[in-house]
This record gives C-alpha cells, sequence and structure tokens, in this order.
C-alpha cells in the first residue's frame, strides 16, 4: 500500500520491506552494497603499527587476513583481550589500541595464522 503526500510525493511503501538508503531499492536488491573482497586462502597478514591521523595515539594495524566479517570480529576480539587493550574491526582491518606488535604476532600464530611484520 502505498500513500502520498499532498504534494504528490511517496510518503511511505509497505510493498518491498526495508529499503537501502544509498540506491533506495529494497535490501534484498540492493545494487550499491558490493560484496567485499576476501584475501585468498593462505595469505599473511601484514602487522604494523600506525600514528598518523590519530591524534599522535599509537595503533596496531592488523590487515590482509582471509576471513569473513564474523570470523575477524571475533578474532579481533581475541586479539584484544591478548592485548588488554581495546580496538576496532572495520573495513576488513584490526585495530588494536597501542603498539603491541609482537604480541599480536604470536597470538596469531598460535592461532594458526602466518603473519609478518609490515612498515619500520
Amino acid at each position: 500500500m502505498k500513500k502520498t503526500s499532498a504534494s504528490g510525493g511517496l510518503v511511505y511503501s509497505t510493498d518491498a520491506g526495508r529499503m537501502c538508503p544509498g540506491c533506495r531499492q529494497p535490501v534484498a536488491a540492493c545494487t550499491c552494497q558490493q560484496a567485499p573482497t576476501v584475501p585468498a586462502p593462505g595469505a599473511v597478514a601484514r602487522v604494523s603499527r600506525e600514528s598518523k591521523g590519530r591524534g599522535g595515539k599509537t595503533v596496531t594495524v592488523i590487515k590482509g587476513l582471509p576471513l569473513d566479517a564474523p570470523a575477524l570480529a571475533q578474532l579481533g576480539k581475541q586479539l584484544k583481550a591478548a592485548c588488554g587493550t581495546g580496538g576496532t574491526v572495520k573495513d576488513g582491518v584490526i585495530e588494536v589500541q597501542g603498539d603491541h606488535c609482537d604480541t599480536v604476532m604470536q597470538a596469531l600464530q598460535k592461532l594458526g595464522h602466518a603473519a609478518k611484520r609490515a612498515g619500520g
């Protein structure tokens, strides 16, 4: 059922259910969301330290893990717990607050992931 306002614009629609705000299509037929690219199995995780654009705060960044979003979130939770600090998982990258490169490398190797130091 569709209702229109006096000016002729669409007020709401119950025909298609939830709508994507980007392309205004039903969520099931969304054309603007692209599947995130997943690295090939056996890829090496890159562990680096960054502080640029973070107000001088240092974070440990883990990129290139061949995992889907839920598994990456779970691994991020395990790494944050191993380091005893906070962090986040976004856009396929795990960020752990502070300089914990060595701890993260050991934890990744213990969990069976190949890891290399990246950067200086």
